[in-house]
């Protein structure tokens, strides 16, 4: 599995919306220039995250993106899963994937299927908000 320029430039595009969060919608031309993201190729994302409910977008002056939902209710799996269309290591278990012929005698079936869940699992369990907030280190002591 490998993640595309285009799921990890949301999750970009995403802890940066969660950042700078406020009543005012974050215009793309900004949401571009801090990411280093061509205002071109944000768009499609965008509009990817826009129909799909993950982000409020509105044109004009004024106009921008903001997030549907609190940062804390959107997950690195979900993210990942709308703009790459899903995680699978191997073909026989995306989606929709014809059953394979040889199903019976794979020796390897389940440890694929394995580590797709231990991704799934892992990646479901990070959010938004924890991207955006990272814990610092070393600032964990007391004065």
């Amino acid at each position: 599995m490998i993640v595309s320029t285009k799921g990890r430039y949301a999750l970009r595009v995403m802890i940066d919306l969660a950042e700078h969060q406020s009543d005012k919608y974050v215009p793309l031309k900004e949401v571009a220039a801090r990411q280093e993201i061509s205002e071109k190729y944000l768009e499609n994302i965008l509009k990817v995250l826009v129909q799909n409910g993950f982000l409020e977008g509105l044109r004009g002056k004024g106009g921008g993106y903001r997030l549907t939902r609190s940062p804390e209710q959107y997950t690195v799996e979900e993210i990942l899963n709308l703009t790459e269309g899903n995680l699978a290591t191997v073909s026989c278990l995306t989606p929709g994937a014809p059953t394979c012929h040889r199903m019976a005698e794979c020796r390897t079936y389940n440890m694929w299927k394995g580590l797709d869940e231990m991704i799934s699992d892992y990646f479901r369990k990070i959010t938004l908000a924890d991207l955006a907030a990272p814990e610092e280190a070393g600032n964990d002591y007391v004065i």
